[in-house]
């Protein structure tokens, strides 16, 4: 399916540019607004990063993403600054359909582990976001991507996969917004690799061309964010694309 995203920073929508907090832009979208257009447009699942919680969990928005889950029109899975089980129940009571956790599923696997064996698959997503390194080695930098970890992909999914995970959420961090297209040979290979996982696909989308190059490849999902907020093509055309092929 097509996702959309809507990144958080002190209530605003925003995008990171290859995820450095420096390199940020603003959007006059409210987070509100942007989550009924994209319901309207028929989108079945909204993903929602809390930015701020990510850098600082004393700045986390749990009051801004129980108003955006509650009575919401479409699913959401949310993410950013998950540290903690008390975490993931606040999000899930909130209304979340699954909870994104990014780096502690890189610092304390077996903790993430055992919330996806108390919880279930379906309400986990793991964010494991990869830095191509000259090796051709898929490391997980940490953090929020600000720390490298030393970790690869490969090394810490066989635990996953063991607990009963089902999703996972790959960026190719060089890729992202970007708008130059998707690491499509990436997913091909762990779509092939893991195929017991739904894989969803971030990054790089900037043309529905880059959508259609991603058919096929075995994703279950592609995030769609700058490339909507910048009006390179819409909503609805993106899900036409995927659909149709």
């Amino acid at each position: 399916m097509i996702i959309p995203a809507i990144d958080l920073i002190d209530g605003k929508v925003v995008r990171l540019y290859q995820g450095a907090y420096d390199k940020t832009t603003e959007y006059e979208f409210s987070p509100i607004s942007l989550r009924d257009s994209y319901a309207a447009a028929g989108s079945p699942l909204l993903h929602v990063v809390d930015l701020s919680g990510a850098k600082d969990a004393s700045k986390r928005q749990l009051g801004l993403l129980t108003e955006l889950m509650t009575q919401s029109p479409l699913q959401i899975q949310v993410g950013g600054g998950v540290r903690t089980e008390q975490d993931v129940k606040d999000l899930l009571a909130a209304g979340a359909s699954r909870v994104v956790i990014g780096s502690l599923a890189i610092r304390e696997p077996a903790l993430v582990q055992s919330w996806i064996k108390t919880y279930g698959g379906e309400r986990i997503v793991l964010a494991l976001d990869v830095a191509i390194n000259a090796k051709g080695e898929k490391t997980l930098p940490s953090h929020g991507w600000i720390e490298a970890s030393g970790v690869t992909l490969e090394q810490v999914l066989d635990g996953y996969i063991a607990a009963g995970a089902k999703h996972v959420l790959c960026t190719d961090i060089s890729k992202d917004g970007t708008l130059s297209g998707s690491n499509v040979a990436l997913y091909r290979e762990l779509c092939s690799k893991y195929p017991q996982l739904a894989w969803q696909a971030s990054g790089g989308i900037g043309a529905l061309s880059d959508i259609q190059a991603l058919i096929g490849s075995g994703v279950a999902g592609v995030i769609l964010g700058r490339s909507l907020l910048e009006g390179k093509f819409t909503l609805q055309e993106a899900i036409a694309c995927w659909q149709n092929g």
